[in-house]
């Protein structure tokens, strides 16, 4: 039996997760679906604050399986705190999931809206130690969930990241990321859904608070195309596009839902 490579194939996709990673049948899976009506209005909820250093920004890659722009996190110099969070968090990477086409392709999905895509901005709590220990913590791990919708009048922001797909097509192919606000990315308002899950992929660990942006930021087609025209093969393999690479929602299991707004 050769390695289990999980992917988003029907031979290796979220539906056969679990049979290498368990964990992803467990009771705190991501991503969820948010139904307004479940949703409790917590009105002790703080506004969250990110304070990032643009000069944190490393290199953009793509792994096969997402595009991913990595930032320095030795020390507390990109950080979160607020809203449900106890502490700084410190920014460690951000990535993206989205479809085929633009009626899907984001993880969570709101009172059956499904979004084109959706940006997940990864932040890991320094008190633990490192990432990894952070990995084995319920409180160790916060990441910004922000949906991207297909529009008209797209947002500049994301242009950054696009303009450097090309030099990212392939699988394994890195690329320099330098002087990168990611604080660019969010939404005018900081209105949020938040409750506690876990990695979207595998081995799927139980550790994360979830911050969902409720504002969706808006693309333009060209640039869902763009991030499209990402490949999940090497170099000189036949073309194998990059796209689909998100996980349906899993049960709820009894959890709470809390939003900061009404």
């Amino acid at each position: 039996m050769a390695q289990f490579v999980w992917g988003y194939d029907s031979h290796n996709g979220p539906e056969r997760w679990h049979e290498n990673y368990p964990m992803a049948k467990g009771d705190k899976q991501s991503p969820i679906e948010i139904n307004s009506k479940d949703v409790q209005h917590d009105s002790s909820l703080p506004v969250w604050h990110a304070s990032y250093d643009p000069g944190a920004a490393k290199t953009i890659l793509n792994n096969g399986r997402t595009c991913r722009v990595v930032f320095d996190d030795t020390f507390d110099r990109s950080v979160l705190r607020g809203g449900p969070l106890t502490g700084a968090y410190r920014l460690r990477q951000l990535h993206l999931h989205w479809g085929s086409s633009d009626d899907h392709g984001s993880e969570h999905v709101i009172d059956g809206v499904k979004y084109a895509a959706e940006l997940h901005m990864v932040h890991w709590n320094p008190k633990h130690g490192n990432f990894a220990g952070a990995l084995k913590q319920p409180d160790g791990v916060a990441v910004i969930g922000i949906f991207l919708k297909v529009g008209k009048t797209p947002k500049p922001e994301m242009k950054r990241i696009l303009e450097e797909i090309d030099n990212i097509k392939t699988k394994g192919k890195e690329a320099p990321f330098q002087n990168f606000d990611p604080s660019i990315l969010f939404p005018k308002s900081r209105d949020y859904w938040t409750y506690h899950g876990s990695f979207t992929t595998p081995p799927c660990e139980e550790c994360i608070t979830w911050i969902l942006l409720r504002e969706p930021i808006e693309v333009s087609s060209d640039q869902m195309a763009k991030l499209r025209s990402l490949s999940k093969n090497v170099e000189n393999e036949p073309e194998n596009p990059l796209v689909d690479n998100w996980r349906p929602p899993q049960p709820v299991k009894g959890r709470v839902v809390r939003a900061s707004f009404k």
